[in-house]
């Protein structure tokens, strides 16, 4: 595949990509054929402005006992004043990469938007990393410069002081002399964006590590926009009198699509919550009214349990869409978030290394038990160890193929990634003769016990729908006369109390509501679950306690 010029001057990232013979294969035709020359801030951004949408609401966030609105016009001013910092008074140049990190907001979305339209690459991180993580980070990706939450600093300060190639470290909020924020004060300058290849680099995206070490994900401009008119525009369906709202933060690309690129690619607006409990997620639905919200299956277990325990409390009556993606949703969590809200839940498979969801279904399209099909322009497969399509109903190997795919930087599990052409993402599932996909675990919590292959998300759900239970997680232990036992980890609700006889109850409960060989022979009340900053469940943490 020939590249497109690239406006970058530093070339770092596009000669880091892994050699073409380890891509996937790619779709780039119909509505994912791309010009050569595209901005994605531009397209996000600056089109929505010159489209007569300058007045129009982009961003709400808390303010005070209130909240602020900003327009995209205003957005658009945060986003220059950025960009001319960045490449005047810092002197980077098209193709650094600039380290991003702080809360969800208005800042951190407007720093994300100027590093794109300066041609710069951004490299987002999760608020909660501390400085061993950040300096890996800046390390791998040989960052030239760090924008930060002031209130932040104290884990990037160190880690930054010990990468030679950090030339720059900026903030907004805080009481620096040079803060970003203080570049508002100056009369507004446009700024002209870089006129960056379609397939330049923008975005490293790091995932979230529920495996162990995190892998840079290297993203084109195209890449954005490919999720913006694929899932976003294809299965959400989002349009311009939308509002987003969830917790995922910007890191995490799933929050990156959900809270920031959708809405602005579709001229809508969201609501940008720095953190959020259960109740509070559910104070500012109604306060804000919006109407599509993001996160994880968790979270909307906590936030229906919230809502069952206060009736009339949270009122969610201008939600249509709810998207649930990151990990396994469990029927008994779809099934309380629709008896709290009488909203269907849209699942969704997706990974960092394709950027956002490439499987999910809505509305009518949802079967049950059914992750969804494949967002139009991805071809999904299940798959055998030979990377060879396997027959409906049986379980295997899922691969996809569209017009994004995994380039790791500077990694050797780019191999083991891509094979045979096809994007493996770790899930084991099966699809049926319809094209519909039943996830049955990640490839890697798959238990075999005694010969039989069990998911350990069939596991929890069967667990969750005990009514003593809040959460759940099943990992397999090793077992010298099975090879491998079943072991579900619970937290409890208030009010009741790990015991044996709990513990026989909620083996004798899974019994009753899935094969009976499936039930956990351990049991084991825990406090609280290990989790990513996003919410996912870390399995191998637990694998590592046993």
């Amino acid at each position: 595949m020939a590249f497109h010029p690239s406006a970058h001057v530093d070339g770092f990232a596009r000669a880091s990509l892994p050699p073409e013979s380890e891509w996937p294969v790619m779709n780039l035709t119909g509505t994912y054929a791309y010009p050569p020359v595209l901005n994605a801030a531009v397209l996000m951004l600056d089109d929505a402005v010159a489209e007569g949408h300058g007045d129009r609401p982009a961003i709400i966030a808390p303010e005070g006992s209130g909240w602020r609105t900003i327009s995209y016009a205003e957005l658009q001013r945060w986003t220059d004043a950025i960009a001319h910092v960045l490449t005047g008074e810092l002197g980077l140049v098209p193709g650094n990469r600039v380290l991003l990190r702080g809360f969800n907001g208005p800042w951190m979305a407007a720093a994300w938007l100027a590093t794109l339209k300066a041609g710069l690459v951004a490299v987002t991180t999760m608020p909660m990393l501390r400085s061993v993580e950040l300096r890996v980070v800046m390390q791998k990706s040989r960052c030239s410069a760090a924008l930060c939450d002031a209130r932040l600093m104290a884990e990037l300060a160190p880690a930054a002081a010990d990468v030679p190639s950090v030339r720059h470290v900026r903030t907004w909020g805080g009481d620096a002399a040079d803060r970003l924020d203080l570049a508002l004060s100056a009369p507004p300058r446009a700024y002209a964006a870089c006129p960056t290849a379609s397939d330049d680099v923008c975005l490293i995206a790091f995932t979230s590590g529920t495996t162990g070490v995190p892998k840079g994900c290297m993203h084109f401009h195209r890449d954005v926009m490919a999720m913006c008119h694929g899932f976003a525009a294809q299965v959400l369906r989002a349009k311009a009198d939308d509002r987003c709202i969830g917790t995922p933060p910007f890191a995490f690309t799933f929050g990156l699509g959900g809270l920031l690129c959708f809405p602005m690619a579709a001229r809508a607006s969201t609501v940008l919550l720095e953190k959020a409990t259960p109740e509070q997620l559910l104070q500012a639905i109604a306060a804000t009214r919006a109407t599509i919200t993001w996160t994880a299956p968790t979270m909307y277990r906590a936030m229906a349990l919230a809502m069952q325990a206060s009736p009339g409390t949270f009122d969610t009556s201008s939600l249509r869409q709810s998207v649930s993606a990151g990990e396994a949703l469990p029927d008994a969590t779809r099934t309380l978030w629709r008896a709290a809200t009488g909203i269907e839940m849209l699942d969704g498979i997706g990974a960092t290394e394709m950027i956002h969801i490439f499987i999910g279904a809505s509305g009518s399209d949802v079967r049950i038990g059914a992750i969804g099909k494949a967002v139009p322009g991805y071809t999904v497969a299940v798959l055998d160890d030979n990377v060879q399509p396997l027959p409906p109903g049986e379980v295997g190997r899922l691969g996809v193929r569209g017009p994004t795919g995994c380039r790791y930087l500077a990694d050797d599990r780019q191999s083991r990634y891509v094979q045979g052409g096809w994007n493996l993402t770790g899930d084991a599932c099966s699809m049926d003769a319809d094209g519909y996909v039943f996830f049955k675990a990640r490839t890697d919590d798959l238990i075999i016990s005694s010969g039989y292959n069990i998911g350990a998300p069939e596991v929890e759900a069967a667990v969750l729908a005990h009514a003593a239970v809040s959460e759940c997680a099943v990992v397999g232990v090793p077992d010298d006369e099975r090879g491998q036992a079943v072991k579900a980890f619970v937290v409890l609700k208030p009010g009741h109390e790990g015991n044996d006889a709990l513990a026989r109850a909620l083996q004798e409960h899974v019994k009753a509501t899935i094969a009976p060989y499936k039930y956990p022979r351990l049991v084991e009340f825990v406090a609280s679950l290990p989790k990513t900053d996003t919410g996912k469940l870390q399995r191998f943490r637990l694998k590592e306690t046993t």
